[in-house]
């Protein structure tokens, strides 16, 4: 470089690296070649924009001339003119020998050939489109002096002239392949007389000096003629450029052995003539940043100031440089008018898209009407039929050969027509074709048919019908997936309603359609037609959009669930459950098993959508501001964006390098912002999809990050303790405020303190912000960092996350026992339970108005729930505390809910009867259901007499919470274990109780044997045998070195099973102290085992939902399922699975866990599962007969003989025959 530029860049350093931003100005660098891409990432790479700023001026330093030109020209196009102005006295003067000048880069040579051939100026305003001009020389190159021809071909306005006029645009470019000059000739749509007058005058400018001939020559044939003469005497390697060729003919008078580039929309135009052809397609559109650069220099702004609006009109455009070129031009005249021109083309109206410019058809609707008006009278109608295709659909052959009634090659012969002229695109798949629309060719053809499209839609449907049924649809055919995406579209444009609503209403489609494409566009459907369907019957059109919107989680991933069992979940009223009963009634015969709620009317779903868009833990979500999108982040280091009403999918970024905890929009809702365990803090912008900036300073995890109310500010709070404040438009740090230090005592150094900033929330006005921590809430003021208030919390479960609501004065709070709960703000009292998650839910938070909220959870879901329903219909919710009699045909429930009342529940008909108010940890019925007794966390236990609802009797026995409690067979003796580790035993009636105590911790569980043994399990990993009578130990068995989690007896009582924490389960004889078999394999705790009844198997199942078989007589594994991969599907129990039986006959293994399965047995092979939406399933068990079966502390219990009955904590099921 110059010193002269070299100092002037030196002077002016701490300017440019103050004011500029780098990203535009790079892509000026590397489309001039002065910039590598590792350059680029490598400036990209700095912490802030200053850095960035100084790393490219310390790189350009280094380089030439023309790097500082092209860093000058760079400073011009993004509207840098102040900075620019400062580096204009540095610009060094290029040698001729070097070939370019300082301004534009084109040597005095060029600029000379070019004039003389009649070669068109640059336009007023140009883009660069690099890749596409190297291709047009390449093939240029390969003629190598030969004759010969090169097309340049696409759709009206997509810049074909200019790129040709820009290939010649080089100085060793034409040297080498054109000493003799660049000949340009304008064609277009012409006749003969026309074409003469073009051939005329360029036989009379390649013969100035009048050597060959003083006429002009009379007809075409003499005018071939003498241009031939011209080009090889006169004019030896050149190239003649015809631009805008039209017919095949027209090239018939060019044929005479020279070198030709032209420019068409008809690839097809080369076919007339003889010699080696190149083709260089160019793409309908300009990228968007191309595209907003033009409109920037029509308008003489950065990019950066560009309003929404710009984005929007390339958008809607597809970046055609024609419609670019033309809105700017109006642009630089009426600058205000950006909303007007966007609506003008939203709405189709191209005529008021016009402007004078040199391109040859002055109005948008005149450049495409004219292409089409030159195909052929025969193929017009098939041209117009395309009318009812969307956007950015490719359609299938099939489809077309379908609506046309031909064969598949007299379609492709018609569509490769349309190709040829530029007026449909095609792509290959695999052996079939795709073929689509430009969209700027869509809206031209829709507003020109307006009138036709109902027909043309109804002629599609009709068409359909005759060809295909909709249970014969298959995935393996070529046309499946259109008419499953767009049938509903084609009948409702149809106006045919009736058919419409028997589709959207059918539980076959439905099926058929979400196994392929998922819930989210049938969702998107029924919100679109929803004004259609209610014609029908509102209610069905709710219940169909309900039943998606709350399984969505689970027809979205494989394997795909049993959608009639799915359906009879639903309301009996509902039209889904109805077509699911008859479904399923006609499928028993076949083997098929089906499950079905009895006590329904008591079910009441809280949640609005449910969705699941990442492949494992769900950390954040979050409403955009106008609460239109939602955006989640997770385990699987996505950011993903999606619409808050159907859940459909809008956007996936692999944001960072580690798990992404939380995101945030902007109040203008253009950015969003992600942070992570890998301590970085990201900004992304929306409408680029791409990463603006990355905020480095956290020494820790980042946990949670938010915008202040202004934008202007992004607070981040960390596992390093601190709360950071970040300037958004810079990426600098504004301050931090150490949260950790409000948490120091003097015998705790700070070194071993362990402080994470969980969330923070900004105030209304952006003055003071709210972090939470540990247990305790800080008010900091952002200016001066000062403490204002601090909150200690006393609540006994962790406090996972909250989020405050003004609007309604309602906080939401995640807990660490999987559950949601909404309290009141101004009284301090809680206002509902929101139920339904399977793991911890790690984020709530609150729409901008507060009329709904999310959650997100570990179990890879997202819930969406209405405020004023949850508050209105949560009022009642069933603890786990339950117990069951199954007694003849009767089923009993005894059951805790959530304001600690016991409910006495009839299971055939739902009645329920509240009993006393106490606060319950356990309860139990006895055998003949005369009392119940329920312990409470007082170490009390009472026992109520059902006949008149009274205290029968009350002991202080425990010396702390009472966490089971059973009748014995006679219902004489009560039993009750604690977290004191004793048992007590209790003759009720007749005498005061005694205490077995051996165990070291607490009593996990205990069953009763015969003989008046008793077997319980403890926390301490031994399991003991008792004898109630003596109150003695018979037998201490050292089980596990971990927490014994489950025991299962065989039904001979000769062997039992025990299950640890320590990921094993083992099988023991009740005669020896070491086991028979020690089970190893499990990945995970193994939570529960259960004896099949012939006692020859033993099922386990693990918290990862895990379950295996073993031959108890040998401990060897006869049988394994594994859950499937989260990049496959959906976990087998969607977590735990936390209980097993057989059947009676050993054929079928119930499980239970996120969802209720019945498998066979031999091969685990999946037989019906039940999938619920409101909560957790924890427990089950086997009656082995049809006497009374009793089961304690469960939440499921399930009698299998002849015919099924299921019950669970929230309601009860039962299975049907064909006789049902």
């Amino acid at each position: 470089m110059d010193a002269k530029a070299r100092n002037c860049l030196l002077q002016h350093r701490q300017a440019l690296e103050r004011d500029i931003k780098t990203s535009y100005i790079m892509d000026h660098m590397i489309s001039n070649g002065v910039l590598t891409v590792s350059e680029e990432e490598k400036v990209k790479n700095e912490p802030t924009q200053r850095q960035r700023a100084a790393m490219l001026i310390k790189m350009i330093l280094k380089k030439d001339n023309y790097s500082y030109i092209s860093f000058y020209n760079a400073l011009l196009h993004e509207g840098y003119k102040d900075l620019a102005a400062l580096l204009h006295g540095g610009i060094p003067v290029v040698s001729s020998s070097d070939g370019k000048d300082s301004v534009s880069g084109i040597t005095s040579y060029v600029r000379t050939v070019l004039c003389e051939g009649g070669v068109p100026q640059r336009p007023v305003v140009f883009v660069t489109r690099k890749r596409l001009v190297n291709a047009i020389q390449q093939k240029l190159s390969k003629l190598n002096g030969e004759p010969g021809w090169v097309t340049i071909y696409g759709m009206a306005g997509c810049g074909k002239s200019v790129l040709a006029a820009e290939a010649v645009r080089d100085h060793s470019f034409l040297e080498d392949c054109f000493p003799g000059g660049v000949h340009w000739v304008s064609v277009g749509k012409q006749d003969k007389s026309g074409l003469l007058m073009k051939l005329q005058n360029l036989c009379a400018r390649l013969d100035q000096d009048e050597s060959f001939s003083q006429r002009l020559p009379l007809n075409i044939e003499e005018a071939k003629d003498r241009l031939r003469i011209l080009m090889l005497r006169k004019h030896p390697r050149s190239l003649l450029i015809l631009d805008d060729v039209w017919d095949p003919w027209v090239l018939k008078a060019f044929d005479n052995q020279c070198q030709i580039l032209l420019t068409t929309r008809d690839k097809s135009v080369t076919d007339s003539v003889m010699g080696p052809k190149y083709v260089v397609p160019v793409e309908s559109g300009l990228g968007k940043e191309k595209g907003l650069e033009i409109l920037s220099l029509f308008v003489n702004m950065k990019k950066a100031d560009l309003p929404e609006q710009a984005h929007s009109i390339i958008q809607e455009c597809k970046g055609s440089p024609l419609v670019v070129s033309l809105i700017g031009a109006l642009l630089r005249d009426f600058p205000n008018r950006w909303e007007y021109y966007l609506r003008q083309l939203q709405n189709k109206q191209f005529k008021r898209i016009r402007k004078s410019s040199s391109y040859d058809y002055e109005a948008l609707d005149e450049a495409m009407s004219i292409s089409v008006e030159m195909l052929r009278e025969d193929i017009k109608d098939y041209y117009t039929d395309l009318s009812i295709f969307q956007k950015d659909v490719k359609v299938p052959t099939k489809v077309l050969c379908i609506l046309w009634d031909l064969e598949t090659e007299e379609v492709e012969d018609i569509l490769q027509e349309f190709v040829n002229k530029s007026l449909l695109f095609c792509d290959r798949n695999g052996k079939s074709f795709l073929y689509y629309l430009h969209d700027l060719q869509v809206d031209f053809l829709t507003e020109k048919n307006r009138r036709q499209l109902q027909d043309l839609h109804k002629k599609m449907v009709t068409q359909f019908q005759r060809h295909h049924r909709l249970h014969s649809l298959s995935p393996d055919q070529e046309d499946c997936m259109y008419w499953y995406n767009f049938l509903a579209y084609h009948m409702a444009s149809a106006n045919m309603h009736k058919e419409l609503c028997a589709l959207m209403f059918s539980l076959d489609w439905i099926k058929a359609k979400t196994e392929l494409v998922g819930p989210a566009h049938l969702i998107h459907e029924f919100v679109e037609y929803r004004h259609i369907l209610d014609e029908k019957d509102g209610t069905d059109c709710e219940n169909f959009q309900e039943f998606l919107s709350l399984n969505g989680h689970l027809l979205g991933r494989q394997p795909f669930p049993n959608i009639v069992q799915l359906g009879l979940c639903e309301m009996e009223t509902s039209e889904v459950y109805r077509q699911a009963k008859l479904q399923a009634k006609q499928e028993v015969d076949n083997g098929m098993l089906y499950l079905e709620w009895v006590n329904k009317k008591n079910m009441k779903n809280l949640s609005r959508l449910v969705v699941r868009p990442h492949i494992d833990a769900v950390y954040h979500a979050c409403f955009s501001e106008d609460g239109q999108r939602i955006g989640s982040c997770g385990a699987d280091k996505t950011l993903q964006v999606f619409k808050a009403e159907t859940g459909e999918k809008l956007l996936e970024i692999k944001a960072h390098e580690d798990e992404v905890l939380c995101c945030a929009f902007s109040a203008d809702d253009r950015f969003i912002a992600t942070c992570s365990v890998d301590k970085k803090v990201k900004l992304w912008d929306l409408n680029q999809e791409e990463c603006r900036n990355t905020m480095f300073g956290h020494t820790n995890s980042v946990s949670h990050c938010r915008f202040s109310p202004d934008d202007e500010v992004l607070a981040s709070c960390s596992a390093d303790g601190t709360l950071k404040l970040w300037d958004v438009k810079s990426a600098n740090e504004r301050k931090s405020i150490n949260v950790k230090q409000f948490f120091l005592n003097s015998e705790e150094p700070q070194e071993d303190l362990e402080v994470i900033v969980k969330c923070c929330s900004w105030s209304a006005d952006g003055a003071k912000i709210m972090v939470a921590a540990k247990n305790k809430v800080f008010l900091f003021d952002i200016h001066t960092s000062g403490l204002l208030a601090e909150i200690h919390m006393g609540h006994h479960s962790t406090v996972q996350y909250c989020d405050f609501s003004p609007h309604n004065h309602l906080a939401v709070v995640a807990l660490s026992q999987y559950c949601v709960e909404l309290w009141s703000v101004d009284s301090g009292l809680k206002v509902a339970d929101c139920r339904g998650h399977l793991s911890w839910v790690h984020c709530v938070m609150f729409s901008p108005d507060g009329s709904s909220f999310l959650t997100s959870s570990d179990d890879q879901t997202i819930r969406l729930w209405e405020t004023k329903k949850v508050c209105k219909n949560s009022a009642t919710v069933l603890k786990q505390e339950i117990d069951v009699v199954f007694q003849e045909n009767e089923v009993t429930v005894l059951a805790v809910d959530n304001i600690r009342r016991l409910q006495l529940i009839n299971g055939n008909t739902g009645q329920i009867d509240h009993l006393t108010e106490a606060q319950v940890s356990c309860c139990c019925l006895s055998p003949r259901l005369q009392y119940l007794a329920f312990g409470g966390e007082d170490g009390a236990i009472q026992i109520l007499e059902l006949l008149n609802n009274r205290i029968f009797q009350s002991r202080n026995g425990h010396k702390s919470t009472v966490r089971h409690i059973q009748f014995t067979a006679d219902g004489k003796t009560l039993i009750s274990s604690s977290d004191d580790s004793a048992v007590q035993i209790w003759n009720w009636q007749s005498e005061d109780p005694f205490f077995l105590q051996a165990h070291q911790e607490t009593v996990k569980d205990f069953r009763l044997l015969k003989n008046s043994r008793l077997l319980s399990w403890s926390f301490d990993g031994t399991v003991k045998v008792w004898n109630i009578i003596t109150r003695r130990i018979e037998k201490d068995f050292m089980c596990h070195k971990d927490t014994v989690l489950s025991c299962d007896i065989s039904s001979d009582a000769a062997k039992f099973s025990s299950t640890s924490a320590d990921k094993t389960a083992k099988i023991w004889s009740f005669e020896l102290l070491s086991p028979l078999h020690e089970l190893r394999g499990h990945k995970g705790c193994v939570r529960c085992s259960s004896f099949s009844m012939d006692n020859t198997l033993l099922a386990t199942g693990d918290d990862n939902g895990e379950i295996r078989i073993w031959n108890v007589s040998n401990g060897e594994l006869l049988h394994l399922c594994a859950p499937i991969s989260a990049e496959e599907g959906t976990a087998t129990h969607g977590g735990w699975v936390t209980d097993l039986c057989f059947s009676p006959d050993t054929k079928m293994l119930v499980s239970a866990g996120g969802y209720l399965k019945v498998r066979d047995s031999q091969r685990l092979k999946e037989k019906s599962s039940l999938y619920l939406n409101f909560q957790a399933i924890f427990t089950s068990c086997v009656s082995v007969g049809p006497h009374t079966a009793h089961q304690k502390g469960g939440a499921v219990t399930v009698t299998l003989f002849w015919v099924l009955r299921w019950i669970c904590k929230a309601g009860f099921l039962r299975s049907f025959r064909s006789s049902d």
